[in-house]
């Protein structure tokens, strides 16, 4: 075949191989080989860049007499999944944009700060050959997303956001190896008990939807549900205490306190320390005194030392439990009327994923009063260190006396 015969068929082919699976193009190629009789193999290897095992194969599968055969390639044939040449590829991944990871609470979804391209050459300072592609497919396996902005902002940035989140993650790396509990701590949204709207659709009987009061103005028989949570960072377990009352940081430390006891405690049998990360305001804030004094009679209690750790102002939403925990038990109970409070406290109990989250629940009857003060001498008798970074987000209580 002459160079013009052999340019018109590569500009021929080269529309069409393309849109073509592998066995196609090998069948097209193999019957254009056949048509030039000798040398047609070498001749179309040279045009389409196709191996010469390739088009035999081709020709063979057109002199078959059976044509059912309908897969592009052997059994297990194929380049490996990554995930499978390298089995550590995803909890490496995980670890790499851990403390830069933030989630709305209300959806599952997490987003990270960092490109595809920039985790791709982390990865390789792993010895981690991988391409972008395969990052981003990894990352929409483990649920996260790529986004632009959205207004989440909740107030002015501190100088020292980044340096604080990185210091939370030393924390967590640092006691997680030590096999101490490591928790996440926050209040829930408040929800209406009633007979109301809960957002969100379940699947049921076409033309029978669940009938629910026409208003939301809140019965004052049932106030509000408030959820407070637990998560255990390691043992990816959940705790919450359902209060009746008030979101006070003595109904906060009871929560953790009620946690420690129903699940924590069997789960670390020798728990020297503990850990705790939580927002920087609410009923767990950096600046509630009542907080530190609750913790502390916890702390005495059962005699081990609690770290504590906030986030800096303003960014409440990058709390683990957040997109963890809180996130599914919205998604379980939505487009059902949370109609009296053991129908909460079920809900959550019964909120599971696949990724082996479990949730324990239970309704807190107690009443909790505001606006209890804490005087500067009881403070000064609580064995309080700070830490060298940001002592007022950043501290431990020890249960022994100070000296």
């Amino acid at each position: 075949m002459d160079k013009k015969s052999k340019n018109l068929l590569k500009i021929k082919l080269s529309g069409l191989l393309p849109e073509l699976n592998e066995r196609q193009r090998r069948l097209v190629v193999g019957a254009e080989a056949l048509s030039l009789g000798y040398g047609g193999i070498k001749t179309m290897s040279e045009v389409t860049g196709i191996s010469p095992p390739t088009i035999r194969k081709g020709i063979q599968d057109l002199n078959e007499k059976n044509k059912t055969l309908q897969r592009v390639r052997k059994e297990g044939g194929g380049r490996k999944k990554a995930t499978e040449k390298f089995p550590e590829l995803k909890s490496i991944l995980e670890s790499i944009i851990e403390p830069d990871t933030r989630g709305d609470p209300e959806s599952p979804l997490r987003w990270t700060c960092k490109s595809v391209r920039n985790i791709t050459d982390l990865l390789k300072e792993e010895d981690l050959s991988v391409s972008p592609k395969t990052v981003a497919t990894i990352l929409h396996e483990l649920e996260y997303s790529l986004q632009g902005n959205k207004k989440t902002k909740e107030g002015e940035d501190h100088p020292d956001r980044d340096q604080q989140f990185l210091y939370i993650n030393s924390m967590a790396k640092k006691f997680l190896k030590n096999g101490s509990p490591v928790i996440s701590v926050d209040t829930k949204k408040k929800e209406m008990v009633g007979n109301y709207k809960n957002p969100g659709r379940e699947w049921s009987p076409k033309g029978q939807p669940i009938e629910v009061n026409g208003h939301d103005f809140p019965d004052p028989k049932f106030p509000k549900a408030v959820p407070y949570g637990v998560y255990d960072i390691a043992n990816n377990k959940g705790w919450v205490n359902v209060g009746i009352t008030s979101d006070t940081a003595e109904f906060a430390v009871e929560s953790i306190r009620q946690w420690w006891k129903k699940m924590g405690k069997t789960r670390y049998p020798n728990a020297k320390s503990l850990v705790i990360f939580a927002d920087a305001g609410g009923s767990n804030g950096y600046r509630s005194r009542l907080w530190k004094k609750e913790l502390y009679k916890f702390c005495l209690e059962e005699g081990f030392e609690i770290t504590v750790c906030h986030f800096p102002p303003g960014t409440s939403k990058w709390n683990k439990i957040e997109h963890r925990m809180f996130s599914f038990i919205s998604m379980n109970w939505r487009g059902k009327p949370l109609d009296s409070y053991q129908t909460v406290v079920s809900l959550i109990a019964s909120t599971k994923t696949k990724s082996g989250l479990i949730v324990k629940a239970r309704l807190d009857k107690r009443k909790y009063k505001k606006g209890i003060e804490v005087s500067k001498k009881e403070m000064d008798q609580i064995n309080l260190i700070k830490h060298k970074f940001h002592g007022e987000w950043n501290y431990s209580l020890k249960p022994k006396a100070k000296s």
